[in-house]
C-alpha cells in the first residue's frame, strides 16, 4: 500500500534525506549542497511524499510563485514504482491542495528528453504556454494549468 504524506515548508531532517536520495537516482548534474541550500530557502514550500513501506518512492515539490500561482518545481518517482500511478497521484494532491489554499494557477517546466512527465503534465490538462532555454540553451517547455 502507498501512503502519501504532505509537508509545508521547512522538511524534517529524515524527510529531506529521502527526497534528496530518490533526486539523485533519477537526477544527475545537481550540485547536492546546492540543491540542499535551494529547499532549505524556499519559501511557501510544498512536499509532498509517496511512501511503500516506510521507504521514499516518490515526490513532488513546489512553491508559490506568486499570489495565486503556483510553480511547480521538483519531483520524480523510483524507476521500480513508475507505470502505477504514483507521480499522476502525487499531481493531483498538489493540486488539490493549492486549490484548497487559493491558487489558481500551476506552471511547471520540463525538457524534451522527460517525455512521460510532458505527456504526465498534458493528460492533467496542462497547456504549453512557451519555451524557455536554460543555462546551456537547451531548450525547456514551460507548462501552465488553470485550476478553476
Amino acid at each position: 500500500m502507498i501512503e502519501y504524506k504532505t509537508f509545508i515548508n521547512q522538511l524534517p531532517e529524515a524527510v529531506l534525506e529521502a527526497v534528496l536520495t530518490l533526486h539523485f537516482q533519477v537526477f544527475e548534474g545537481q550540485e547536492r549542497a546546492q540543491l540542499i541550500e535551494e529547499i532549505n530557502e524556499t519559501p511557501h514550500l510544498l512536499t509532498l511524499v509517496a511512501y511503500e513501506k516506510d521507504n521514499a518512492i516518490g515526490y513532488k515539490m513546489g512553491y508559490r510563485r506568486k499570489e495565486g500561482h503556483f510553480y511547480s518545481w521538483l519531483g520524480c518517482v523510483l524507476p521500480t514504482h513508475r507505470g502505477q500511478g504514483v507521480a499522476g497521484h502525487l499531481m493531483e494532491l498538489q493540486h488539490e491542495w493549492c486549490r484548497a489554499n487559493g491558487y489558481h494557477t500551476v506552471r511547471t517546466m520540463t525538457y524534451n528528453k522527460w517525455r512521460n512527465m510532458l505527456i504526465l503534465n498534458l493528460k492533467h490538462n496542462f497547456n504549453i504556454v512557451g519555451i524557455l532555454a536554460d543555462n546551456a540553451g537547451v531548450p525547456k517547455i514551460v507548462l501552465e494549468k488553470n485550476l478553476n
